[in-house]
């Protein structure tokens, strides 16, 4: 697999989870783009270097600008992830640099992105793999959806607050400790079979 100058020159990297992003680790599913949904809990979107496959396949729709792009994809993923401009932007200067998109000044001088004929067909060449990064991005949208029930939120708010009160007004004995852990192995059995 070819290593691309902008790699080396921006430092794209993945940590330990995985999650894409430049130096500051972005690009993982959660809330506003860190751990959350899907950092924490192992469902991946975006593997190292997708975004520019994901930001291909959205020029191809349309040109847009880099902010529409980014709230593109958070409604495409129902708000469980929004990427940041740290992410999104240098990632548009790393397919203008591959020659993938071109820029042309739009409204206040902004930006607008759109592909090259060379940037077209590395969207049809890489058709298969766009189609299976925007499936994941589906299922997690529907999974985000799911999860963010009114009723489900208001649950783990509840027994994250209880959990924090009940460990930090007291130092807990082990036999406290067992009992809070037996009870939430024994919640998530139940909700498993749910």
């Amino acid at each position: 697999m070819r290593k691309d100058r902008f790699t080396e020159k921006h430092g794209f990297l993945s940590d330990r989870r995985g999650r894409e992003g430049h130096a500051e680790h972005e690009g993982g599913i959660g809330p506003h783009g860190r751990g959350g949904f899907g950092g924490h809990h192992g469902h991946r979107i975006f593997d190292h270097g997708e975004v520019r496959y994901v930001i291909v396949a959205l020029l191809a729709e349309k040109p847009s600008y880099g902010y529409e792009l980014i709230k593109d994809i958070e409604e495409r993923l129902n708000g469980a992830y929004s990427p940041s401009p740290g992410l999104v932007y240098p990632t548009l200067t790393m397919l203008e640099e591959m020659g993938y998109a071109r820029y042309e000044a739009g409204i206040g001088g902004k930006k607008l992105y759109s592909l090259t004929a060379e940037g077209k067909g590395f969207h049809k060449l890489n058709k298969a793999l766009i189609e299976s990064i925007f499936a994941r991005m589906a299922r997690a949208a529907d999974l985000h959806g799911r999860a963010e029930s009114p009723q489900i939120v208001r649950a783990i708010q509840n027994l994250r607050f209880t959990l924090k009160l009940k460990s930090s007004t007291k130092k807990l004995t082990d036999a406290q400790i067992r009992a809070i852990a037996d009870a939430l192995d024994e919640a998530s059995k139940k909700i498993e079979q749910c």
